[in-house]
């Protein structure tokens, strides 16, 4: 049977378990009322009654972590994941409540230490040797609840906790950031007056193949068929099978190098980190990606330019097959492709955007292109769901949202539409189908980008 003792004002739940080595012990939980010190007395004693009673094992939270880290992530992360969650748990979760003990930890403790994060300051990101911001961001506490609550829900399937508190925990709010985008035009402003021809091909293959910076970086020429055969027939393409990072030799041994493909040498041994080839973290990630004409005209120069400088460099030339790689064939970093963007958009005062933004461009302007076949969209985009290129990408530019406006004060202010139907337009947008003309056929013709550039031009020349 358990009991229930007050002590300096608060409530001890005391009662006995058998242990792992079937010795008896007792155990002592606080809570800070007594009606939760009854609700608690209850459970023990109808859980002893089924002959349930848990028997604790890890005492602390650090204790927990290490299990779950040992047990279930280097299971289940990916290098990156790995890095990133072991970062918060020893920069963020044990300093602050890794001597807890696991039966103080209810979801009262997890607010209360989730409102002490906000006030706690950032630790120095290692790569750009500064703090992004000067307190814990709501973000990077979302991360940690994420992460938290994982690991509370292995406790309890391993029987070391009964109930996940990040469960109804609530979490700080946080604002997402809306990412911007450039509109067509800025881009092809920005492709026009890039002299940097890396930096060039980078933008339009982000643009067009809807790639991760990571993807662009691990692309290999094996990958590429841009065939004057695959040009002429519209199938040349991109195989995105791989994905070049920056990671921590800890991470990399740890899991053991898991799904790496390469190690790339490194020119100083005392770096704590090394750039990889590895598999992508997701199957879906795994696509093929057909490229437009121009772009895949694009690559043969690029591929003519390397060339040249692999038989002028010879043995020099370190040849990883890489599509963008350095003067001698070594990987590039993020920073690569980054800083000259960056040094472009300040050079012509353009928009402010990051170098993912051109992807979120990418899936915006295929989804305007192609009225909304999300399914296609995806499979260029390599997303694991719909909902993520809806959710993520459902971006609506000024000009539509202006377009909207007008039509808006036409229509009803001006009084020139007060009963509108459903397909005004479409009337005027109807054509007659030959006898013998497959429709299906015709309307995906006229559908086509391409094909509409070409029917405007012809429509010019006839004025």
């Amino acid at each position: 049977m358990a009991s229930i003792r007050e002590r300096n004002g608060k409530f001890n739940v005391i009662y006995s378990y058998t242990d792992a080595d079937g010795k008896r012990k007792q155990k002592w939980e606080t809570y800070a009322t007594k009606a939760e010190a009854k609700k608690r007395k209850k459970e023990i004693e109808y859980k002893e009654e089924m002959g349930s009673m848990i028997i604790p094992q890890c005492k602390t939270m650090k204790d927990l972590l290490a299990e779950y880290v040992a047990l279930y992530g280097k299971d289940n992360w990916a290098l990156s994941t790995y890095d990133g969650n072991v970062s918060l748990i020893n920069n963020y979760i044990l300093p602050i409540i890794g001597d807890e003990k696991l039966s103080e930890i209810n979801t009262r403790f997890i607010e209360k230490y989730y409102q002490r994060l906000l006030k706690a300051p950032a630790v120095v990101n290692p790569i750009i040797g500064k703090r992004k911001n000067e307190y814990v961001s709501t973000s990077t506490i979302r991360d940690i609840h994420k992460l938290l609550r994982s690991c509370f829900k292995q406790a309890v399937k391993w029987e070391l906790m009964e109930k996940n508190p990040c469960i109804y925990a609530t979490v700080p709010k946080h604002k997402t950031k809306k990412r911007e985008i450039w509109t067509a035009e800025t881009l092809m402003y920005a492709l026009e007056v890039c002299e940097d021809a890396r930096l060039k091909l980078a933008m339009n293959l982000s643009f067009s193949c809807s790639l991760r910076i990571s993807e662009l970086l691990g692309l290999t020429w094996d990958c590429v068929d841009i065939s004057e055969e695959a040009i002429e027939e519209n199938r040349a393409y991109l195989f995105i099978n791989k994905e070049s990072q920056r990671v921590s030799k800890s991470a990399l041994k740890e899991l053991d190098a898991k799904d790496v493909l390469l190690i790339f040498p490194e020119k100083s041994k005392t770096n704590k980190t090394v750039r990889v080839l590895k598999t992508p973290k997701t199957d879906s990630s795994v696509r093929k990606v057909f490229l437009p004409k121009s772009v895949a005209k694009m690559l043969i120069e690029w591929k003519e330019k390397q060339d040249e400088t692999k038989e002028v460099l010879g043995d020099e030339y370190m040849d990883y097959n890489l599509v963008m790689a350095s003067s001698f064939g070594l990987p590039l970093g993020d920073g690569a492709i980054r800083k000259p963007l960056n040094q472009l958009i300040k050079d012509y005062d353009l928009p402010p955007v990051v170098f993912h933004s051109l992807r979120h461009s990418s899936v915006t302007y295929k989804l305007k292109l192609n009225g909304g076949d999300i399914k296609a969209v995806q499979g260029d985009s390599g997303h694991a769901q719909v909902s993520m290129v809806t959710d993520v990408y459902s971006h609506i530019l000024d000009d539509d949202r202006k377009k909207n406006a007008e039509l808006f004060e036409e229509a009803f202010y001006e009084k020139k539409d007060l009963d509108p139907q459903m397909h005004p337009n479409t009337a005027q947008n109807t054509v007659a189908v030959p006898e013998g003309v497959d429709a299906e056929l015709l309307a995906k013709v006229l559908n086509n980008p391409e094909m509409a550039a070409l029917l405007a031009s012809l429509a010019k020349t006839m004025k």
